[in-house]
C-alpha cells in the first residue's frame, strides 16, 4: 500500500501497471528497459518511501519531454513539501518557485533571490526565463 501510494504520488502507478506484472515487473540492472522520465519517478517514489529530511535533485527534468517533465514537476512539488531542498537545475521551469534561487555563471554565484526578483534585478535571469519559459507561457496562454 505505502508503495503504491508513493508511486501515485511520483506520478509512477500507471507506466508501472501497464507493465506486463505491474508492480512486479523486473526492469533489469539500473532500470535498463525504463525511459529516462520513468527512472525519475521511480526514484522519485523510492525518496517519498525514505522520507528524507533534506533532499538534494540534480537535474531531475534533464533529458526529458515536456509532458514528462510536467509529471516530474507534479510529483516533486509533493516530494519537496514540508523539506529543505537543494535543486540543481538548467531549466527555470523546476526552480521557479524556489524560497531563494542561486544564479550561477562559470562557476560563480552572479545573482540571487525568488524568480521574481531575478527577473526585475538579473539580465542574464531574465535572458534565460525568455528562452525558455515565455515560450511555453505563450502557449499556455493560447489554449
Amino acid at each position: 500500500v505505502e508503495i503504491e501510494a508513493a508511486a501515485q504520488a511520483a506520478q509512477a502507478h500507471d507506466f508501472i501497471m501497464g507493465m506486463p506484472d505491474g508492480y512486479q515487473t523486473l526492469v533489469g540492472e539500473r532500470g535498463m528497459t525504463l525511459s529516462g522520465g520513468q527512472k525519475q519517478r521511480i526514484a522519485i517514489a523510492r525518496a517519498l518511501l525514505t522520507d528524507p529530511r533534506i533532499l538534494i535533485l540534480d537535474d531531475a527534468t534533464a533529458s526529458v519531454d515536456t509532458e514528462t517533465e510536467r509529471l516530474i514537476q507534479l510529483a516533486l512539488d509533493r516530494l519537496m513539501q514540508n523539506r529543505t531542498t537543494f535543486v540543481i537545475a538548467h531549466r527555470l521551469s523546476t526552480v521557479r518557485r524556489a524560497d531563494l534561487i542561486l544564479l550561477l555563471e562559470k562557476g560563480h554565484i552572479v545573482a540571487r533571490g525568488t524568480h521574481a526578483d531575478l527577473l526585475q534585478t538579473s539580465p542574464l535571469y531574465a535572458q534565460i526565463y525568455e528562452q525558455q519559459l515565455r515560450p511555453q507561457e505563450r502557449v499556455d496562454l493560447k489554449l
